[in-house]
């Protein structure tokens, strides 16, 4: 991965000891989705970031901290219209996203697939955190910010020092859900299976789920 020289660059605080590298592509990454996402999503990104690697810290793992920033920023990019595809999941538009910013960068490209697939699966439960550190961290940040997983397990003093730099919104929970709906509700198809027809089933009574077992019975296939 890609180093500076320390102090280059502002430095960010560290929380459990736990800190935003302090190089030039997390500077170039930071500047970016601060330029492209709404000031929700940067926070909660943020937070995803710090709540993944003291997840990491507490479960030993060793991690490229640069790398998981890359998965923890770019997570939600797919919710934002100019990066939005008209037939892929949010979650694959993210990664795009990020695979296209780091190989600029010329990143290596086993780190490119990492951040993509940490990317791609954070919404996929009980698969994550199975496989490669970046993958499995991503999702607890995310599966801890959004959802509360794990939550105990993080002191009050080490929630509120991450919260203090990136504040939550007083309406938190329905801000992330209306962000979600805003970024999916448009392509409902790519719900099918996954959690996000939870969102459109939420926030629109017309929505009507795919149906696995339909799918199945409806195929060409005879018996």
């Amino acid at each position: 991965m890609t180093s500076a020289t320390s102090g280059q660059y502002a430095s960010v605080k560290s929380i459990s000891g736990v800190s935003i590298p302090d190089t030039k592509l997390v500077q170039e990454i930071t500047e970016f989705i601060r330029d492209t996402e709404t000031e929700l999503l940067f926070n909660h990104s943020s937070r995803v970031y710090y709540f993944g690697a003291l997840a990491g810290k507490q479960r030993g793992l060793k991690f490229d901290a640069e790398l998981l920033y890359a998965g923890a920023m770019f997570h939600d990019m797919g919710l934002m219209p100019d990066h939005r595809s008209p037939a892929d999941r949010f979650e694959v538009d993210g990664a795009n996203a990020a695979r296209d910013f780091l190989k600029e960068r010329n990143i290596p490209r086993q780190d490119l697939d990492t951040v993509w697939t940490a990317i791609a699966l954070h919404t996929t439960p009980g698969i994550p955190q199975y496989m490669h550190p970046i993958v499995a961290l991503v999702t607890a940040g995310v599966e801890m910010d959004v959802l509360g997983l794990k939550y105990v397990e993080y002191s009050e003093d080490i929630r509120n020092a991450v919260v203090s730099e990136y504040p939550r919104t007083p309406h938190f929970k329905e801000d992330i859900l209306q962000a979600f709906y805003d970024g999916i509700h448009k392509k409902p198809e790519t719900t099918f299976g996954n959690v996000n027809a939870d969102v459109l089933a939420d926030k629109d009574p017309k929505f009507k789920r795919g149906n696995f077992c339909s799918v199945i019975r409806n195929s060409a296939w005879i018996g």
